[in-house]
């Protein structure tokens, strides 16, 4: 290679505090009280030193930052793989990212299969240190990892309940409440034989879920149409378990879905069997994202706002950092019908 093109090729280099300086020409510890907004450097200085910063594509070290404070400024989502299909990952990291883009911290995902053991990417990040705060997901009543979060003085929270007696920070859905008010949709609309697709059983929510619907049908005279099946199975197992249920003779004529994925699922079936959603009977759903009225109009909706649990979750996770008591970072949200 020719001396001149080795001396002008672009450095491959990750950007450093020496790197800003050199171009700045400023020095090293003034450029890093810059990008700390440091009140005794002006304010033309601390634009010119992020400007560059910027330019180069500077990041700080994230090992050098953990070995100065003893922090990572890392929030990490433990996040499955499996979850609802219909906007849950995306929904939620939106609503952790607005948060967290007004403070040093920014959010890492750590992917997992809720078919494998849910310790082990906790176990992961408490032994590595590679976190300060975590987030996790599908809580179960005695969640063995909010056990362990809890033991080792972990800041936490979880999207969902528990029932072990462990105070701890969370979000949750009121899912009670939808499969009560669900159950009241249908009965409004004649329906008196009412099947529900709940979570899983060893879900937190199962309970909730079916404590609402047991609820409702009491309160509203109507039956159930027992399912053998959950909104975690494929969705053409649904498919089908519908398509079977629909050809019945004792077919159901209101069906609750406790997820977005599951009621398209559900509508398949219902349509296969020659059957249709609003006529034949009614089909009550929560969504994330309004999208089930553009597959099917007739289908009855109530929206879970996974972003705003995003928002939630964040705010709860870092004002654990900060010490507040986890009896005060706890909330719950409404269904929000139609």
């Amino acid at each position: 290679m020719d001396d001149d093109l080795k001396h002008t090729a672009p450095s491959r280099e990750r950007p450093t505090l020496k790197t800003i300086a050199f171009m700045t020409g400023l020095g090293i510890t003034t450029v890093s009280r810059a990008l700390k907004d440091a009140p005794d450097i002006g304010a033309e200085t601390k634009e010119r030193v992020r400007m560059v910063a910027r330019q180069v594509g500077y990041q700080p070290n994230r090992a050098g930052v953990r070995l100065r404070t003893g922090k990572t400024n890392v929030i990490a989502l433990v996040l499955s793989i499996d979850e609802e299909i219909m906007g849950f990952s995306s929904q939620i990291i939106f609503g952790i990212s607005e948060v967290l883009s007004g403070t040093p911290y920014h959010v890492v995902v750590t992917p997992h299969s809720h078919s494998k053991d849910p310790m082990l990417p906790v176990q992961y990040i408490l032994e590595t240190g590679s976190a300060d705060g975590v987030i996790i997901s599908r809580t179960e009543p005695d969640d063995p990892r909010v056990r362990l979060l809890t033991e080792r003085g972990m800041p936490f929270a979880t999207h969902g309940r528990t029932a072990s007696g462990l105070v701890h920070p969370f979000h949750d859905y009121d899912n009670e409440a939808f499969a009560r008010q669900a159950v009241e949709q249908l009965v409004k609309r004649g329906r008196k034989r009412i099947a529900l697709l709940p979570p899983p059983e060893k879900l937190t929510y199962y309970r909730h879920t079916r404590d609402g619907f047991v609820a409702g049908l009491r309160a509203c005279g109507a039956t159930e149409v027992p399912v053998t099946i959950n909104i975690d199975a494929p969705l053409e197992q649904i498919r089908n378990a519908i398509e079977a249920l629909m050809r019945a003779p004792d077919a159901p004529d209101g069906i609750i879905a406790s997820a977005g994925s599951a009621a398209i699922a559900v509508n398949a079936g219902i349509e296969a069997a020659g059957k249709m959603t609003g006529r034949d009977l009614d089909l009550v759903s929560k969504q994330s994202v309004p999208i089930l009225s553009w597959i099917t109009p007739g289908i009855i909706t109530a929206t879970e706002d996974f972003r705003h649990a995003g928002r939630e979750l964040a705010k709860a996770v870092i004002a654990s950092i900060d010490g507040i008591s986890p009896d005060m970072l706890q909330s719950i949200s409404q269904p929000v019908w139609g």
